[in-house]
């Protein structure tokens, strides 16, 4: 798993789960490039990264509904580094977004909250892959990361929801499942340079109401909701040489949920 002398791109690297592949990508020894639309989260993690691991990190911080914003990051990473090795897009509107039309019923799901999810969890993948393709085959080690969803994979089970404030949006599952065929497509038109896998999460716990929490946990094997700790592993793996086999992939993480 040594990722020394590569440069790893991550989108949303500020966030819970970005944040936590940064760090495993760093005590991996590779340099990391954050894309955040936060300045100052974007800017202390790269200094943790700098301060707790030595490795080089960069901020660059941008909307990513901004396309020609999006498609000069090569350029920046190249110039401060030299090689894109790395890309993991992470970065999505979630169920916590206070938007529009977002976690609510589906006769009130807005379009226009739609098509941003639609716009920021897959198009902007979509748009950054293609911007960093040339240097992913140059590099020779490429490998592009999505970060998934049981939800792109599987409907949801609305009586988690009964009793609570939370929702389960269309968009975000119809934009997760879009990025997981992506995914296989990309993996055979960028062969044999570059590998592209998906990591699909299950829920993670982040103080969800007891009634969720309890449902959701009694439906998986191993007895609980996953943390920011339990990409690292898929991460790391499907980053390095380790995984220089896979591609096409959509490893789920889940804690055994969509095993019923």
């Amino acid at each position: 798993m040594n990722l020394k002398n590569r440069v790893a791109l991550v989108t949303g690297g500020a966030g819970h789960l970005g944040s936590a592949i940064c760090e495993t990508f760093a005590e991996c020894g590779a340099d990391v490039v954050i894309i955040d639309c936060n300045k100052e989260l974007c800017s202390e993690k790269c200094d943790q990264l700098i301060r707790d691991y030595g490795v080089n990190a960069l901020p660059l911080v941008l909307d990513l509904a901004d396309e020609k914003k999006l498609k000069k990051v090569p350029a920046q990473v190249l110039k401060q580094f030299g090689s894109v090795d790395i890309l993991v897009n992470c970065a999505a509107l979630v169920g916590t977004s206070s938007l529009k039309g977002w976690g609510v019923e589906f006769q009130k799901q807005d379009p226009e909250t739609w098509r941003l999810a639609l716009e920021i969890n897959l198009t902007a993948p979509f748009i950054l892959t293609q911007a960093c393709s040339e240097a992913l085959i140059q590099s020779r080690h490429g490998s592009v990361i999505n970060i998934g969803s049981i939800y792109g994979i599987l409907g949801p089970d609305m009586d988690f929801y009964n009793g609570t404030s939370m929702g389960n949006p269309a968009a975000y599952s119809a934009s997760k499942g879009g990025l997981i065929q992506m995914t296989r497509w990309l993996a055979t038109v960028l062969a044999p340079h570059v590998r592209v896998n998906t990591i699909s999460l299950g829920g993670v716990y982040r103080g969800q109401p007891e009634t969720f929490h309890a449902k959701y946990v009694k439906k998986t094997p191993l007895e609980r909701m996953a943390t920011e700790e339990d990409i690292k592993g898929a991460a790391s793996f499907l980053a390095s040489d380790l995984s220089a086999y896979i591609t096409g992939q959509n490893i789920i993480v889940d804690g055994g949920f969509s095993t019923w």
